[in-house]
């Protein structure tokens, strides 16, 4: 009796378990408006990747930050963004801290799945939050 009891138990609580995973998500940057040195919401460019950027006159430094976010409402993409919208909020404070005039060399990264693309970010999901990691190089861009 008590042991099927404990695997009665133990195989409800799997079951409730099993919808809980965190996803792992590819998206494109330019719902975000992430793309080329995109200066929407902060006025310093920040670079994904490889992308084209004026000449590195001096570099500050790396930085790096997470995000997780509550999903409240929002679909796992759109709680996706609205991560990196935080977390590209977090580069362009640290570049206006250190008179930085950029942030090249952007990636994101959740746990182990890490994206150096210039198209794409990489976010973690579950039903109850979104977390994304990003780092870039501080820097002052030669004028245009």
């Amino acid at each position: 009796m008590k042991r099927t009891l404990v695997l009665g138990t133990l195989t409800i609580a799997a079951a409730m378990l099993t919808g809980c995973a965190t996803q792992v998500k590819s998206l494109p940057l330019a719902a975000v408006g992430g793309g080329a040195g995109s200066e929407a919401r902060g006025g310093v460019p920040v670079y994904f990747g490889q992308q084209n950027h004026p000449a590195v006159k001096s570099q500050l430094g790396d930085v790096s930050y997470s995000v997780r976010i509550a999903r409240k409402v929002a679909g796992a993409d759109d709680a996706c963004r609205e991560a990196l919208a935080e977390a590209i909020g977090k580069l362009r404070a640290a570049a206006s801290a250190r008179s930085a005039n950029a942030v090249i060399d952007v990636t994101t990264r959740f746990h182990s799945s890490e994206s150096n693309s210039s198209g794409d970010f990489t976010c973690g999901v579950s039903p109850s939050a979104a977390a994304i990691a990003i780092s870039g190089k501080l820097v002052v861009l030669e004028a245009n």
